[in-house]
């Protein structure tokens, strides 16, 4: 054999785990009699569960659930970029006032804020609008203003807010410092740096727990049964108060969180996967390549392995 003479074929093995494979033994044993236990138990009663699943009372509350999460979402993304701004911002006062809404925002419980803004017109039993410590032009009675509704959206936003400014506060730090001095040097001023050169770069950063905040938000709606607001969780409520099928309607609640959750899951996976570009060689496979790959794993790795490797040209 000469020095010019390619090597021979790599005969690649793959690596053997059987760990793995007895820890996917225990786990589909385990999950098989989970889901015997759950399907043969009388005591879940599924048929009350299907009849009561597409219920208009049912229904209603739901879609109540998903406005309460929509707008207190975008109530709470809003204000959460304006908080991180002022927390950026090079004036103390500035500075300080966003710290302090955060400090006391995020102190306090979401309950007790939602009974704060609940109560809010034995505090003002009117609000006036018009010029700050002069005449007023508006008189909007409280209890008129702030329904249930009202007070549940504006108590879930402005937390999220405070939890929504410290999201795209790390974002936007994330952003090398070296891309800001360099837009500054083109002539662009801080406005237009941050909305064309920072918050697109940050949107990585804050794509992730922002999908995860949303997600809580959700379930957090839920609170808004202690101020009788007839969402998806106190339509249940009032169910099972006059039938007693109490487990019944909590799965099928159950059911409904799971499902909107999965689709929200999936929505956040394909927004991270567009905002990812760029950060990796390859594109993040999709949910159905991943799926379709744990059926059918490829053994490209192994393929490419067993190729004789090129020689330069010079060396042939």
């Amino acid at each position: 054999m000469t020095g010019t003479e390619p090597p021979g074929e790599i005969q690649a093995v793959p690596v053997r785990h059987p760990g793995r494979w007895v820890a996917a033994a225990l786990i589909a044993v385990l999950v098989a009699a989970l889901a015997r236990s759950v399907a043969t138990n009388p005591r879940f009663e599924w048929g009350v569960v299907g009849h009561y699943l597409f219920s208009s009372r049912i229904l209603d509350g739901l879609v109540v659930t998903l406005e309460l999460t929509v707008l207190s979402m975008a109530i709470g993304i809003a204000l959460g970029i304006v908080l991180a701004l002022m927390r950026l911002s090079r004036s103390a006062l500035v500075s300080g006032a966003s710290w302090v809404y955060i400090w006391l925002l995020r102190g306090t419980p979401v309950l007790v804020q939602i009974l704060f803004w609940y109560f809010f017109a034995a505090l003002y039993p009117t609000v006036d609008l018009g010029i700050p410590f002069g005449p007023s032009f508006v008189h909007l009675d409280a209890n008129s203003l702030i329904t249930p509704f009202v007070a549940g959206m504006l108590a879930l936003g402005l937390n999220e807010g405070a939890y929504m400014s410290e999201i795209v506060r790390a974002g936007i730090i994330s952003v090398d410092e070296g891309q800001t001095d360099a837009a500054q040097a083109l002539g662009m001023t801080r406005l237009q740096t941050m909305r064309r050169i920072v918050l697109p770069q940050a949107m990585r950063v804050v794509i992730p727990p922002t999908g995860n905040e949303t997600i809580s938000m959700l379930k957090t709606t839920s609170l808004v049964a202690f101020i009788g607001l007839a969402d998806l969780l106190y339509a249940v409520q009032l169910i099972y108060a006059v039938n007693y099928k109490t487990i019944s309607l909590l799965i099928t609640a159950s059911l409904w969180y799971l499902a909107v959750t999965s689709v929200l899951s999936i929505g956040q996976y394909y927004l991270e996967r567009y905002f990812g570009r760029g950060s990796a060689r390859e594109t993040a496979p999709t949910l159905i390549q991943r799926i379709r790959g744990g059926f059918w794993p490829r053994h490209a790795e192994v393929e490419s392995a067993s190729q004789p490797p090129r020689l330069p040209e010079d060396h042939r």
